[in-house]
């Protein structure tokens, strides 16, 4: 190698390491999409859990919960509240969350409050199908704890 470090060398290597990790992150785009239909479940996606994730955006859960991860933490993470609150039975799990929602907000002093978002019976049933749908996405086994 020389004595000296030249404009030539510098090029080389920023042309160089540009060209790698630009194939590196082509490589991992192209595993990725490969492994998107073994984790995921698009054939059990219905009008409800639409419609479910559509109320999740409307009303911006998004801006006090987390869901796999991404979100604000201000309140739970609700990727595993199924598991959490429904043990597997889903009729029980949307009645939980229609008593849950429709109690909200708590009058439990120096605690954090949900609004009431003055949701219908039905529209909160298409929220619990949503939040089941995700529940039965392979996450990697997101969140670490069973509390979210």
């Amino acid at each position: 190698m020389a004595e000296k470090f030249t404009k030539s060398m510098a090029r080389n290597i920023y042309y160089g390491g540009s060209f790698f990790f630009l194939l590196l992150l082509l490589g991992l785009s192209v595993d990725t999409v490969r492994q998107l239909p073994k984790r995921e479940h698009r054939e059990a996606l219905t009008e409800h859990v639409i419609a479910g994730k559509g109320l999740w955006e409307t009303n911006n859960c998004i801006g006090c919960h987390s869901l796999m991860g991404e979100g604000a933490y201000y309140a739970p993470e609700l990727a595993n509240v199924f598991d959490r609150r429904g043990a597997g039975n889903e009729a029980a799990f949307k009645s939980y969350l229609r008593g849950w929602v429709n109690a909200q907000p708590l009058a439990i002093p120096e605690r954090r409050k949900m609004p009431q978002f003055n949701l219908t019976d039905a529209e909160i049933d298409d929220l619990a199908d949503f939040l089941i749908w995700t529940s039965r996405i392979d996450d990697n086994n997101w969140p670490p704890n069973v509390e979210g």
